[in-house]
């Protein structure tokens, strides 16, 4: 008991040229995807240092809580490299770190969820005799699948790893957008979930419906939240990144985006375009660019700004909001529909997204009194001044389901202030468990490898906010 059995990570946006995990070349902003990074090599030596405390048969699985590959702001050929990277240093041939790999994809590696929907979809109807009615394609997975016997393949991710070959044998399996793990007594249980869910921009075309149809019963279950969204994240949060020039530019819109009345202005000219270039039969092109202008301004109020600008908490206000929206709504209907009304005594919740790692209990309704929350923050550089919110975290969970997060880094001025430690949720007056004090005496920040995982974490952080600053020069 007590030794590592999940170890989670999210965020790592690989490709994407700000990430502290995407290699670049010397002297350069340009990626050099043929290497891994400093970071990324001092992370995995990290992790072995922890693993290698198991007995030797006893391997944990890898848990990949989405925006793994950045697919947005990079191109598929070079995200897919750095993960290849990062498979040969977890998985190299002496001395695997993982007996498996569960990716739950997120925003902005969506794309790999609907290229898995669709090739499972196409084997389901191979066996249906043609002339027979189809049934509708599914937007989720169930969430308890560890022991499925026929796992959800993820279809690009198995197909990149087999490319190596001592690891043909190896697959990748996933579940969208929610992955459960309970323990033996069925009393504990463990949720893993990307975290874009919380926010209202991902729900963009159900409130769209909610404008254009007032008073319309909004979904309940994530299926249903996922159908009426999916290619809406699919195309601006996954795909743009490969669009010919129009992806070269996408970054601009993602800025605009954290600016209510910059976002407002480019949407009234998209609103114009449209008019002039689509006409509607009996309307004008100023009627319909006054239509299409009030739905985006309604859209605007609901939708602008992302949660990780927002730095002065872990968590916003509306942020808060959402995280107890997703709680109480579409997530407890699907524990509840696969556990048949039987919420377990001890749940908690690990999500990624904003890139703010934290830790805490917290109340939600319908749940267990407490329910432990940990975010794993990321591994990308978003601003040219250090963003002290900002940082990533790995979630490690033993046999029986208890959690510690290891805060790997927080942006900081001071290069000195960069130091690995050891965090547990826990409210007023309870004890640390056992997990926590293993962990506690097996990381200490002044020995190696947490030594130089912070000096090399600090140093890349301060160059990649400046190649930032760099970039925003040059586009004036």
């Amino acid at each position: 008991m007590g030794d590592i059995r999940y170890v989670c990570l999210s965020d790592t946006h690989f490709g994407e040229e700000d990430s502290l995990l995407t290699n670049l070349k010397t002297a350069s902003t340009d990626t050099d995807p043929t290497q891994p990074s400093p970071v990324m090599v001092q992370l995995v030596e990290c992790l072995r240092s922890l693993i290698s405390t198991n007995p030797r048969a006893k391997k944990p699985t890898l848990i990949l809580n989405g925006d793994i590959l950045e697919l947005a702001l990079s191109n598929t050929n070079e995200a897919a490299m750095v993960f290849e990277r990062f498979i040969e240093l977890i998985l190299r041939t002496h001395g695997k770190l993982f007996k498996e790999i569960v990716y739950i994809p997120g925003n902005h590696d969506h794309h790999l969820w609907e290229l898995a929907r669709e090739t499972q979809y196409v084997n389901h109807i191979a066996d249906i005799r043609p002339g027979t009615y189809l049934p509708i394609p599914w937007h989720s997975t169930n969430m308890f699948v560890e022991d499925d016997p026929n796992p959800l393949l993820s279809y690009f991710l198995t197909g990149i790893v087999k490319r190596i070959p001592r690891l043909k044998d190896f697959v990748v399996k996933t579940a969208y957008p929610n992955f459960g793990l309970f323990r033996e007594d069925k009393q504990k249980c463990v949720v893993f979930t990307h975290g874009h869910f919380i926010e209202p921009l991902y729900q963009a075309m159900s409130t769209l419906r909610d404008l254009i149809f007032p008073g319309r019963e909004r979904p309940r279950h994530i299926w249903d939240i996922e159908a009426e969204n999916f290619a809406w994240i699919d195309f601006f949060w996954s795909t743009m990144g490969r669009s010919g020039e129009a992806g070269q530019d996408i970054e601009l819109l993602y800025e605009k985006m954290q600016n209510r009345k910059e976002f407002r202005k480019l949407l009234y000219a998209t609103a114009d375009n449209l008019a002039r270039k689509y006409d509607l039969p009996g309307w004008g092109d100023v009627m319909e660019a006054k239509i299409a202008k009030w739905v985006f301004s309604a859209m605007v109020k609901k939708t602008t700004g992302m949660e990780r600008t927002r730095t002065k908490s872990p968590l916003s206000k509306e942020a808060k909001k959402g995280l107890r929206a997703y709680m109480n709504g579409p997530l407890r209907e699907q524990i509840l529909t696969e556990r048949k009304e039987n919420m377990p005594r001890d749940v908690t919740l690990v999500f990624g997204h904003t890139h703010k790692p934290f830790q805490n209990d917290m109340n939600f309704k319908g749940y267990p009194e407490w329910v432990n929350v940990y975010n794993t923050g990321g591994w990308i550089v978003e601003s040219v001044n250090p963003e002290p919110m900002h940082g990533g975290a790995i979630i490690l969970l033993d046999e029986d389901l208890n959690a510690v997060s290891l805060r790997m880094y927080n942006e900081d001025a001071d290069h000195k202030k960069y130091s690995v430690r050891v965090e547990e949720a826990a409210h007023a007056g309870e004890n640390k468990n056992p997990f926590y004090h293993k962990i506690r005496s097996l990381v200490k920040a002044s020995d190696e490898p947490w030594k130089t995982f912070s000096s090399v974490v600090a140093d890349t952080v301060r160059k990649r906010a400046q190649n930032l600053r760099a970039r925003i020069n040059e586009r004036g």
